[in-house]
């Protein structure tokens, strides 16, 4: 017999085989004053006994149940998932009923299954399909929606999607570098060959990201960043990638205001790959895939998008201007030889706030005159950079 769900002790006595026989004979014609949930879950349980006596009963008196009385039992969060798996398969059954089956909790999925390679109706596939969470539990869905040939399309992308999401991810990366190889975009397929695919990134994220790659490995130099550094690189938690994720969007903010929602959902791609895979698109990323990597909490992220061999001194200038990313950037940017003959970049490092003060100090003898007294009245760096500015000019002008 079933698990009991009901309450109500007859009905328990009867599903747990301690009532006289009498009683479940009773209980099979319909006789016993019992509520329709009650009487619903004895009937199913009792057409699967042993005895034909009571099993033939039993299904002749559901097969007298009025299609109201299964539409209520459909609905009910109170219905057992026998009830529910019997009404899913009941010729009796139409569309309302078949839908409230679908969407009840209780129902089985395996229940859910038979309906989807059964039913002919295309919106009942199609409301099964919207349930991405049964699907991934129970993927025997997946091949019922498939193998239906009344399936809508909408059913069949659906299905489709959750199965190249969640089933397919171990052949995803090579397929996708494959396709992308023969499309003539080796540099893409360079990054998806080496890409922690089967954790990090579904296969629509990986096309998606696709396009902002532009660098191939023949163009890399990857003489920055040596081996002792690999170990800042470690696994990241779910907490961590989703923290990265809001300070991410929350720097967007601050620097460009309201922030677009395809720029979202890049940001949020970049940012649930892990630490090892962002430092690559760093250094092989476009000039939007930098613009967000260069403000990653992992400083070898960031690192690496300045030894991105693409980027340009306008967007090392704009970068040095930048609040929102790491004093370490801002070093490093420094130091660069090319850079460093910049007026206009080390004009804006010398007013960022987040530029290390000694960095600071060794830039500010090439600020111009003008320029240095404008520092020394500004309030937004600190104290030693302005009294120092201050000195300087003052040298320069006599005083």
């Amino acid at each position: 017999m079933s698990t009991t769900i009901s309450t109500n002790p007859v009905v328990q006595a009867i599903l747990s085989g301690t009532a006289p026989r009498q009683a479940k004979l009773a209980a099979a014609s319909g006789l016993l004053p019992l509520g329709q949930s009650d009487l619903l879950e004895v009937l199913v349980a009792l057409r699967e006994s042993s005895e034909a006596e009571l099993a033939e009963a039993a299904t002749a008196t559901l097969e007298s149940q009025s299609p109201d009385d299964l539409l209520t039992a459909a609905k009910s969060v109170d219905t057992s998932a026998a009830v529910l798996d019997y009404v899913a398969t009941s010729s009796r059954a139409d569309r309302q009923i078949h839908e409230a089956v679908v969407l009840n909790q209780n129902t089985s999925d395996q229940a859910v299954a038979s309906l989807a390679a059964s039913t002919p109706d295309s919106s009942v596939l199609d409301l099964i399909a919207m349930n991405q969470q049964r699907l991934v539990r129970f993927p025997a869905i997946i091949d019922a929606i498939l193998a239906n040939s009344d399936r809508s399309t909408e059913a069949e992308r659906r299905a489709r999607e959750t199965k190249r999401e969640f089933f397919e991810k171990e052949r995803g990366a090579q397929q996708i570098a494959q396709e992308l190889r023969a499309r003539g975009n080796s540099a893409a397929a360079e990054f998806f060959e080496s890409a922690d695919l089967t954790e990090t990134l579904s296969v629509e994220d990986a096309w998606l990201l696709a396009e902002h790659i532009e660098v191939s490995d023949a163009d890399l130099d990857t003489s920055w960043l040596p081996a002792e550094r690999y170990e800042d690189l470690a696994a990241e938690t779910p907490e961590e990638h989703a923290a990265n994720f809001k300070r991410m969007i929350e720097f967007e903010r601050i620097e460009m205001g309201e922030v677009p929602a395809e720029r979202v959902s890049l940001i949020r791609r970049l940012m649930f790959m892990n630490a090892r895979d962002r430092m690559k698109m760093a250094m092989k990323g476009d000039r939007e895939a930098r613009g967000i990597l260069i403000r990653d909490s992992n400083k070898v992220v960031a690192a690496a998008v300045v030894n991105n061999p693409r980027i340009n001194d306008q967007e090392i200038e704009n970068i040095a201007a930048m609040r929102t990313v790491s004093d370490e950037v801002l070093r490093l940017i420094s130091i660069n030889r090319g850079w460093a003959r910049s007026y206009p970049i080390i004009h804006n490092l010398v007013r960022n706030p987040r530029t290390p003060i000694p960095t600071v100090i060794g830039i500010l003898p090439r600020i111009r005159t003008k320029d240095l007294s404008q520092l020394s009245q500004n309030r937004n760096i600190s104290e030693a950079v302005r009294r120092q500015a201050t000195r300087l000019s003052q040298a320069r002008s006599g005083k």
